[in-house]
Parts: structure tokens; sequence; C-alpha cells
């Protein structure tokens, strides 16, 4: 970025932190617009996605038979499938393997993962014509330019590993790329963001997890983990971290986001935050919200053993507390503004976690709204190729400096 375009966006993003700090209301600003410029410029972006639940939504909806549940067509149940991913212009998605925390409760949880990237593999066999597996940076700039959306499988919750480092480097060659460290629950080796601390970030074996994850060229993901887990990983990580989807907890004061000297760390990591689109996560009222529910849930969880039981009681909850603000595309930009802000632009991506989450901003409703991002980063003063590094640029320089890292240490061995 030169000094002028660099001044330029600085002035914007200013102006722009003075307004969410004064708490405008993100309604208050009018519907974004898209323009010709906007619309050509997307079009040839390549977009990567850093997080998508498609995956366990497509197991729990059809258990995985796409006979059921036919992606090629435009679902109303889903906020993904091909119709939108086409129409939000996405040249690659990084595919969530997710698994619930229960199944490693009763050792279901390596088994549940693999059939998860099976099912991930499946779908690529299925359709074939948009779909292709890819391993690496390369990969995706290649699949890409085929257009076909490049496939990425990623594992979110470090259950899933059970503990073994054996089983971290099979599920590296089935194909996952990066892993989430962990999930909502604190794990022995690792302490979430949204529980109690276990270990005060990570324990011996979670930081011989990140030194592994370096040797076989596995990106490590610290979205979900405590503040404490984020900076051990970036003292002991070798490579750029990722947060595959997070936002700024300057903007919104969420402990699924990512704290200002967290992000000043990453920056100098050379890492990448890819921001969540959660409205729970990124509208303040609403993660103010979301952290009382969340307080709630754990404490009848302890008072209360079956499941039916503590449903209704969060559905009572929930009808005497509202839904919280949706917010808007603004909203988001907002957190990437704030990022850009105090990391700067080469460490902001994308990480809409679609079919992950309840509630969505206004304009992001679902997997075919991405152009209206492009529309309001022109609007608020981001140049092309500050676009570009949002949309791909950040993410592939990461995926390259963590292929170049394994390759280092596996060659000194």
């Amino acid at each position: 970025m030169n000094s002028l375009r660099a001044l330029a966006v600085v002035m914007v993003v200013s102006s722009t932190w003075a307004s969410v700090s004064s708490a405008e209301e993100p309604a208050t600003k009018p519907p974004i617009v898209l323009t010709d410029e906007a619309r050509k410029l997307h079009a040839e972006t390549l977009l990567i996605d850093g997080h998508n639940d498609l995956p366990w939504e497509l197991r729990q909806q059809a258990r995985g038979q796409f006979d059921k549940l036919d992606i090629s067509k435009d679902q109303k149940t889903l906020q993904t499938d091909i119709p939108k991913l086409r129409k939000g212009g996405v040249g690659a998605q990084f595919w969530s393997v997710w698994v619930p925390g229960e199944t490693s409760k009763r050792g279901a949880a390596l088994s549940t993962t693999i059939e998860q990237i099976e099912l991930v593999k499946a779908m690529i066999a299925q359709y074939p014509d948009t779909f292709e597996l890819a391993l690496t940076a390369d990969d995706i700039e290649r699949i890409a330019k085929t257009g076909k959306i490049a496939s990425l499988i990623g594992m979110e919750g470090g259950y899933s590993i059970e503990e073994s480092i054996p089983v971290l480097r099979q599920l590296y060659a089935l194909g996952a790329r990066y892993l989430t460290l962990t999930h909502s629950d604190s794990l022995a080796w690792a302490d979430s963001g949204t529980d109690k601390p276990r270990s005060g970030g990570l324990s011996p074996f979670g930081e011989e997890v990140v030194r592994e994850m370096n040797r076989l060229g596995m990106m490590v993901d610290i979205s979900h983990v405590s503040p404490d887990a984020m900076k051990a990983a970036l003292r002991i990580t070798k490579a750029p971290v990722i947060f595959s989807h997070s936002s700024a907890r300057g903007v919104a004061d969420h402990p699924r986001n990512v704290p200002d000297d967290v992000l000043k760390l990453t920056a100098e990591n050379g890492g990448v935050v890819m921001v969540n689109f959660f409205s729970a996560f990124i509208v303040p009222e609403s993660a103010e919200r979301d952290v009382r529910r969340m307080a709630y849930r754990r404490e009848i969880d302890e008072k209360l053993k079956d499941e039916g039981e503590i449903e209704q009681a969060m559905k009572r909850w929930d009808a005497e507390n509202g839904r919280g603000s949706r917010g808007t595309v603004h909203t988001l930009l907002d957190h990437i503004d704030h990022i850009v802000k105090i990391a700067g632009v080469d460490h902001v991506g994308i990480g809409s976690d679609y079919d992950g989450v309840t509630m969505l901003p206004e304009q992001l409703e679902d997997a075919s709204t991405y152009p209206y991002i492009t529309q309001g980063l022109l609007d608020r003063g981001y140049s092309h190729e500050d676009i570009k590094k949002i949309y791909s640029g950040n993410i592939l320089r990461v995926m390259r400096a963590t292929e170049q890292v394994a390759r280092e240490i596996q060659a000194a061995k």
C-alpha cells in the first residue's frame, strides 16, 4: 500500500471506529447498494472463506445423503449450497469437520471426525464439476482457475485427536489442513475462551501439538481458545497462525473474539484473523446477551441432568431475554476496520461460519451475499489491492509460510 493509500484507509478506519465507539446503531446506516465496480472486482477476486459448517448440517438434515438434500439446488434449510456459493463468488472454502464435544465423552470423537472427512470427500465426488479437493496453496490457485471451488478440510476441536500425536498425523494424511485447538470446552491440554481454564493456556502436551502441526504443515487455528492459549500458541509456533472464524473483541466484548493485545501479537507473527459473521459475536448488544446465556447454560448443566429439562430451561431463558440484534453488514465491516487499525490490512480475512450459526446480519444471510462486503470495503476507502488481500492474499501467504516451515523442519531432521 502506498503512503497516500495507507493514509486514506487510516482516516476511514478512524472515522468508522469513532462511530462504533459512540454506540451508533448499525441499523441506522442504509443498506449497501452494489455498483458495477464492486461486481467486477468481486468477479475477478479469489475469495477464500476460512470456515463453513455445511458438512455437519448435511449429516444432521440428510445423513450425508445427497439424494435427500441435493445441494446443486437452492436449499431453504441451508445457508450454503452450490447456487449460493456461485452467486457469492466463493473460489475456495475450508469445510469444517466439526463434531460435538460430547463425542469425546463417549470415545467417538475420532471416528466421527473421520466420518465427517469422508462426508466432505463424498460431497466433492458427488459434484465434481463444482468442487475439487485442495491440500496446498498452489492447489487452491490451480483449482480456482478452472472455475471449480477449491475445497479444504479444517478440524474444529482438539478433542478429535484424542490426545494422540500419531492420530494428528493420520488426520493430516486424510487431508486436514488446520486444527482449531479447542471448541467451547477446555481440554486437558488447551483452554477454551468459553470455559474455565485447565492448563493456564497450553499444557506441555498442547505445546507438543503445536510443534507437530508446524512439522506437518498444518495451520494452527486459535479461534475458540482463551487469550492465554492464544499467547502460548503464538509463543511456540514457528509458522503464522490463523483464527479461522473470530472477530474483534475491541468492537464486541465476547470471549470468542480476539483482544487487541493478541491482534498485535498476531501481526508480529504474520498470522491472519478471519472474521466471523455470527451476530452474537459481532453485535455488542448480542455479544453481551450471549455471554449471559452461556453462563446460564453452564449453571443449569450442573444442576439438571435431564436433556429435556435443560432444553426447556433454555427456551424459557430465551423467551425472557429476547434474541438480540442481528446487526447488518456494516457491523461486520466495523470488525474488519478494527483489525486493520490494530494489526494491519495484511492480517485480516473472511471466516463466515455459515451453517454453524443461528443468526446473521442483514445483507449477510447466506453464502450468496459476499459481494456486499466488497462494496462495503470500497465504500470505506479500501483499495482493490487491499480487498484482494482480505479475500485471499493473506490466507494464501499464511498457508505458504506454513508449508515452508514444515519443509525446513523436516529437512533439518
